[in-house]
Order: C-alpha cells, then structure tokens, then sequence
C-alpha cells in the first residue's frame, strides 16, 4: 500500500511563483510514474505534469515552459515549480503514483491553488 502527501498550495499573484511537493510512503521503484495533475470544479482531472525519471517528463501543453516537474527517489517525493502562474492556474492539484508493473493507481489529496490578484 502507498500513501500519498501533497503540500504546497497557496493563494498566490498573477506572475508569481510556488512550489508544490508530493511525497509517497512505502516502496516506490524508479520504474514507476509519479505525476501531478489538477481540476476545476465542474472540471475534468487533466494531467499537469509526470515523471519517472529526469529524461522522460510528460507535460500539458498548457504549462510546458512555465512548470518543472522534478523528482528525488531517495525521498519517495517529486516537485512542481510552478512559475508565471495565470488565473487559469487555479485549481486543486492532485498527485498521483502509477505502479509500472501492476497498474495500481495511489492519490493523495489535493491541495488548492488560487492564482489572483
């Protein structure tokens, strides 16, 4: 069984910056995806960002250039620096682990964004 913790969000400007983090108890493999994905209510859950490992990244094409998706193994924990956020940025985020190898999906909870002015 995997646990998942997110931290991390904040009321913050147009323009400015936050970092989320999402740490995983229980055995994590390099192998498997830990990713970030976020909703808006009324909204679909739409994937963020994903990585397993520093080469292979996944992002939408809404953040691509603004987020950086990173991940420490050591500490079962991934990052996103969020950076030029916009009002569209707002939503709760969530974090995800995929297992490679069995398909298990864990969530954490989700941890609010609010990007305004």
């Amino acid at each position: 069984q995997v646990h998942v913790v997110v931290s991390g969000g904040a009321l913050v400007q147009p323009g400015g910056s936050l970092n989320l983090s999402c740490t995983a108890s229980g055995k994590i493999f390099s192998i498997d995806t830990m990713g970030w994905y976020r909703q808006t209510p009324g909204g679909l859950r739409e994937l963020v960002a994903d990585i397993r490992n520093p080469k292979d990244t996944n992002y939408a094409d809404t953040v691509k250039g603004r987020f950086a998706i990173s991940r420490d193994d050591a500490k079962n924990t991934i990052y996103l620096q969020m950076n030029n956020l916009k009002p569209d940025d707002t939503a709760v985020y969530y974090c995800n682990v995929k297992r490679l190898v069995s398909g298990e999906i864990y969530w954490g909870q989700g941890t609010q964004v609010i990007v305004s002015s």
